[in-house]
C-alpha cells in the first residue's frame, strides 16, 4: 500500500471507528434498558455522554495526552536546533510545523500528538535532546512528524475512545446483573432468567475488556511503528541517524511520567525500552526494527 493509500485509510478508519463506537455504545445499552427496564430511557442518556465525550477526545485528546505526560512548551531560544530540525522537515513532508514540547526526564522518548497536521504537537524529553548528534536527533523527529502526516494519531485516539467504551460497558452490566436492573429485571430472574443473561454479558465484557485493549494497542501501535520508521527514513534521506538513535534509546531509563493510557504514543516503550519483545507489548521490537531499517 502507497503511503498516500495508507493516509485515506486511517482516516476513513478514524471516522469508521467513531461511529462503531457510538452505534455499539448506544445500540447495547438500548437493547439492556428495554430488556430490563422496559423502556428506552438508557439509550438516550448513554447518548448524551457518549457524544460529547467522544467529541471531546477527538478535539482534546492531544491537549490531555500533554498535560496527563508533563509536557511543557519548548522555547525556542531554549533548543534552537530542535526547532530548526522541525521546520525543516515539516517544509519537506508539506505540513504545518507542530507545536513543541518537552518533558523534564533524563529518559529518551518523544511522541506525536494531535487529530490531523494543522492541529498537532511534538513532545521530546530533555535526555533525548541531550543524548543524540543531530542526525539522530533527525530521525526521531522525522519518525514522529511521519505519525502526523500519516493520521495514524488521530485513529489511535479513536481506538482509546472505544477501549474505554468498552470498559464502561463491561462495568455497567456487571452492576446490572449484580443490582438486579430495576422491574423487568425481577420479573425475569422469576421467569424466563433475564437477569442471568445480563449477568453473563456482563461477565463476557468484563472478561474480554482487558485482551481487547491489549490487542488493538498491540495492533494499532505495532504498525503505525514500522510504518513511521519507513516513512522518516524517506524524510531524511538517512536511515542510519533513526537507526542510531533507536539503539541509545532502547539504553534508556523509564519515563516516570508516562502512563499506560499514553504509552503506545510514544517512540519506544516509556517503561522499559529494553524489554519490548515481550508479546504484549505496543510496541514492535527495537532489534527488529533497527534490522529493517539498516536493510532499506
Amino acid at each position: 500500500m502507497s503511503l498516500h493509500a495508507q493516509i485515506e485509510s486511517n482516516k476513513r478508519k478514524s471516522w469508521l471507528l467513531l461511529i462503531v463506537v457510538l452505534c455499539v455504545v448506544v445500540g447495547t445499552v438500548g437493547v439492556y434498558s428495554y430488556w430490563v427496564r422496559g423502556d428506552l430511557f438508557l439509550p438516550v442518556v448513554a447518548a448524551f455522554f457518549a457524544i460529547p465525550s467522544s467529541l471531546i477526545g477527538y478535539y482534546k485528546g492531544d491537549t490531555i495526552a500533554l498535560l496527563t505526560n508533563g509536557a511543557k512548551e519548548l522555547p525556542a531560544d531554549a533548543a534552537p536546533e530542535v526547532h530548526r530540525i522541525v521546520e525543516t522537515l515539516a517544509l519537506t513532508a508539506g505540513i504545518p510545523v507542530p507545536q513543541l514540547y518537552y518533558i523534564e526526564s533524563p529518559a529518551l522518548n518523544a511522541f506525536a500528538t494531535g487529530r490531523d497536521p494543522a492541529h498537532s504537537s511534538l513532545a521530546v524529553t530533555t535526555g533525548l535532546i541531550q543524548h543524540l548528534n543531530k542526525e539522530e536527533l533527525e530521525g526521531v523527529l522525522a519518525h514522529e512528524l511521519s505519525h502526523v502526516q500519516n493520521f495514524d494519531i488521530r485513529f489511535s485516539t479513536m481506538a482509546a475512545v472505544f477501549v474505554g467504551f468498552v470498559t464502561i460497558l463491561s462495568d455497567l452490566f456487571l452492576r446490572a446483573s449484580w443490582w438486579g436492573g430495576g422491574r423487568r429485571g425481577r420479573d425475569d430472574r422469576e421467569g424466563n432468567g433475564a437477569g442471568a443473561v445480563v449477568a453473563v454479558i456482563g461477565l463476557v465484557l468484563l472478561i474480554i475488556s482487558p485482551i481487547v485493549t491489549r490487542l488493538i494497542q498491540l495492533a494499532i501501535s505495532r504498525n503505525r511503528e514500522y510504518l513511521a520508521d519507513s516513512s522518516g527514513a524517506l524524510l531524511t534521506r538517512y536511515p542510519e541517524g533513526l537507526a542510531s538513535a533507536l539503539e541509545k534509546i532502547s539504553q534508556s531509563p523509564p519515563l516516570s511520567t508516562a502512563g499506560r493510557a499514553t504509552a503506545h504514543l510514544y517512540i519506544a516503550n516509556p517503561f522499559s525500552a529494553k524489554s519490548i519483545s515481550n508479546l504484549f507489548s505496543t510496541h514492535p521490537p527495537i532489534e527488529d526494527r533497527i534490522k529493517r531499517l539498516r536493510e532499506r
